[in-house]
């Protein structure tokens, strides 16, 4: 039997495969840990936890029986609408988004309601202001509204 004079290589010793080793036991544990979270963030009570959408609901039910019939996403739009006037069309923006994540049977209503936050925004803050707020929720909806309430 001959044995080769050349020294091997001492192959897979490398930065790399220190690397791929340390992902390897690292990356899983990330992923169980933010999947644990992301779970646990999730409200599965069924009662809202958006602040916008609890007042809106506490006005409905304090107020008329014709008022307590309305939708949920006309409460919201009216309160959103509220908000854009004493704050800001981003922050309402915020809220709509945070609603439509807490409840995902208003989000067939976000984009009609992102378009009339638009619109309002026009009234009180003017066009150019007004679209200085815009961001994506609701797929540009609330832009929509703006281009719409200038014309």
């Amino acid at each position: 039997m001959k044995h080769s004079t050349t020294p091997q290589t001492r192959r897979g010793r490398g930065p790399a495969r220190r690397i791929g080793r340390s992902l390897a036991l690292v990356l899983p544990v990330v992923l169980v840990l933010s999947g644990t979270l992301a779970v646990a963030r999730v409200n599965w009570s069924g009662t809202p936890s958006s602040p916008v959408l609890t007042a809106a609901e506490t006005t409905a039910s304090g107020a008329s029986s014709r008022a307590a019939a309305r939708a949920p996403h006309e409460v919201l739009r009216d309160a959103l609408l509220v908000e854009l006037q004493q704050k800001d069309p981003g922050v309402a923006l915020t809220h709509l988004q945070q609603a439509v994540n807490d409840r995902p049977s208003l989000a067939k209503h976000c984009a009609s309601i992102a378009r009339a936050l638009g619109k309002a925004a026009v009234r009180v803050y003017g066009p150019t202001k007004a679209q200085s707020f815009s961001r994506p929720v609701c797929d540009t909806s609330f832009a929509t509204g703006v281009v719409t309430a200038a014309r």
